[in-house]
C-alpha cells in the first residue's frame, strides 16, 4: 500500500481491531483505565519515500519517541536532536545547562502536546541533519496492545536501486561517490575492490542512509 492508504486502511484493518479488541478484554478484569493512543506517521521530510506508521502511548514521553526513531532509523554517532512544537524546540536538556536558546526537556508527555492534524518537525544531528516530519494522523481512547511505549503499526517497503554496474539489487553505497558520478550504489560482487571501498556503508531501509557514520540497522528495537 501507499503511505496515505496505509493510515487510511490502519483505521478499519480487521487483524489491528482483534489487537484493539484483545487488549481491552485482557485488562476488563482489572478494571484498568484506557488512555489516549496517538496514530503516527513519520517521513523523511525530503521526499517521503521513507515511512512508518506508529501508535503511541500518551503517557509515553518525546524521550521515548526520540530513542525509538533513533532505534530504528537515525543512530550513528550519538548526535544531539530536537522536536519542533509550535514555537518551542525540545531536546536533550544537560545538567550544566548549556544550551543553544530557548529548550525544552523531551521528558514530558506527549498527551500534553499532540493533537490531531499536528506536523511536527524532527531533526537529527546539526551538521549532517536528518530531517524528519512527524504527523499526528489520529488519536482513539482504548488500551495498548503492547507493553511498549511505541508499536510499529506498518512501513514503507524498501526497494533497493539496481547496480550501479549491473542489474542486481545494490546493498552498499559509496559515500566518496556521491561528489563524482550519479549512480554510486553496488551489489556485493562489485563492492568487493571498489576504488573507494573504505568509504562503502551498507544501503538499509532509512533515510539515514549514506550519512556520517550510518549503517543500520534499520530494524524496530523491539
Amino acid at each position: 500500500m501507499t503511505r496515505s492508504g496505509l493510515a487510511r486502511h490502519l483505521k478499519i484493518c480487521p487483524k489491528r481491531l482483534e489487537a484493539q479488541a484483545a487488549a481491552t478484554a485482557a485488562t476488563a478484569t482489572a478494571k484498568r483505565r484506557g488512555q489516549t493512543l496517538y496514530h503516527l506517521q513519520v517521513q523523511d521530510a525530503y521526499d517521503g519515500y521513507f515511512w512508518l506508521q506508529l501508535e503511541m502511548r500518551g503517557d509515553a514521553t518525546l524521550y521515548d519517541l526520540d530513542y525509538y526513531l533513533r532505534a530504528i532509523w537515525l543512530e550513528c554517532c550519538g548526535h544531539l536532536s530536537q522536536f519542533k512544537i509550535g514555537s518551542r524546540r525540545y531536546t536533550e536538556i544537560f545538567e550544566d545547562g548549556l544550551g543553544i536558546g530557548d529548550e525544552h526537556s523531551l521528558d514530558i508527555a506527549v498527551e500534553k502536546l499532540f493533537m490531531p492534524g499536528m506536523e511536527i518537525p524532527y531533526e537529527y544531528d546539526f551538521g549532517s541533519t536528518t530531517e524528519l516530519i512527524i504527523k499526528v494522523m489520529d488519536r482513539r481512547r482504548g488500551q495498548p496492545t503492547t507493553p511498549h511505549p511505541i508499536v510499529l503499526m506498518g512501513r514503507n517497503k524498501f526497494e533497493p536501486p539496481p547496480c550501479t554496474e549491473c542489474d542486481e539489487p545494490a546493498t552498499y553505497i559509496c559515500t566518496e561517490c556521491t561528489y563524482a558520478r550519479d549512480r554510486y550504489e553496488f551489489c556485493d560482487a562489485h563492492a568487493r575492490g571498489h576504488e573507494h571501498e573504505e568509504y562503502l556503508m551498507a544501503l538499509v531501509n532509512s533515510p539515514r542512509t549514506g550519512v556520517c557514520g550510518y549503517s543500520g540497522p534499520g530494524l524496530p528495537p523491539y
